[in-house]
């Protein structure tokens, strides 16, 4: 079946990595599983991609908790490994009146600190697809790990979520380089662009610089309300949102990468799929929780209702 990133096998085929945190997401009165490359690895499975989770938790009650709810998910927890030394995640998360979030977020846990085996190797080299966040690079360990994996990856997708003071420029770039596909939102894209010595100011002139700064093909930019510009090679294709009422915003540029990969790897259809995400995207923000369960049947109907 022929996709714009999988040519040689059907969807149901395609094998996924996704490789960063997972955590706890503490709000005022619940905590709820997430991490940036968690929750993409979660929509990449509810939609029919068969997707993993390279990770650490503790060896706590929390760690134990985060695993047995990562199960009841239907997510292999095979890669997730217990650190005895270090700390399960948790991120506080304060939600403005707009549904906009803000994080708070421990350092040093375990995920900060997954090492290096053979297995995660041999894993992330015998899969389609490797998906990995600029958050699991702020410590050493974690970050060595993922510089071996991405030399051995076949297509390597970078989901930026620039979280302050947890990156530095220069790894940031550095990674964007050895990227296949990078997807950052609006406002990371002129702060990298304009640190890496753009002069421009429009969205489009900023994404044709860091795409051939870094030589990648495929680069992905969300707009917030206001939908989202995927260039692939010298063609870029546009969504302008969905109106929707906002009630939470975490998780839902995530879910739309998971869509936007999943999409990608079943058409040729580009605008389709940045479509298809946008209302991903836009169907999470409207709901309570980073990863509510949304079929492809009320996804299309969303994006055409009559």
């Amino acid at each position: 079946m022929n996709s714009l990133f999988i040519n040689h096998k059907s969807p149901n085929e395609i094998t996924i990595n996704c490789f960063g945190e997972v955590l706890w997401d503490c709000f005022a009165s619940e905590k709820r599983l997430g991490g940036a490359p968690l929750n993409v690895c979660l929509r990449l499975n509810s939609l029919g991609i068969q997707a993993k989770m390279l990770s650490a938790v503790g060896n706590d009650a929390l760690g134990e908790e985060l695993l047995d709810d990562i199960k009841t998910r239907n997510i292999d927890t095979d890669f997730i490994t217990v650190n005895s030394n270090k700390k399960t995640s948790t991120v506080e998360v304060t939600l403005d009146s707009n549904g906009s979030a803000t994080y708070e977020i421990v350092a040093d846990t375990a995920w900060d600190n997954i090492a290096l085996t053979p297995a995660l190797i041999e894993q992330v080299k015998s899969s389609d697809i490797f998906v990995f966040g600029s958050l699991v690079g702020r410590e050493k360990v974690s970050l060595n790990t993922l510089k071996q994996l991405i030399e051995v990856a076949q297509f390597k997708v970078f989901d930026v979520n620039l979280r302050k003071p947890h990156y530095d420029l220069e790894t940031l770039i550095q990674l964007m380089q050895s990227a296949d596909f990078i997807k950052l939102n609006d406002d990371e894209l002129y702060e990298i662009a304009h640190a890496m010595g753009s002069k421009f100011n429009s969205l489009e002139q900023n994404l044709e610089f860091i795409a051939e700064q870094t030589n990648t093909p495929y680069i992905c930019v969300t707009k917030g309300s206001h939908g989202a510009l995927l260039k692939i090679n010298d063609q870029n294709y546009y969504n302008s949102g969905y109106l929707i009422k906002v009630v939470d915003t975490v998780g839902a540029g995530d879910s739309f990468l998971g869509a936007l990969i999943y999409q990608l790897c079943n058409t040729t259809n580009a605008q389709y799929a940045v479509n298809f995400a946008c209302a991903v995207g836009a169907m999470v923000a409207q709901n309570h929780g980073a990863t509510p369960e949304l079929s492809i049947n009320e996804i299309e109907k969303f994006m055409n209702p009559i």
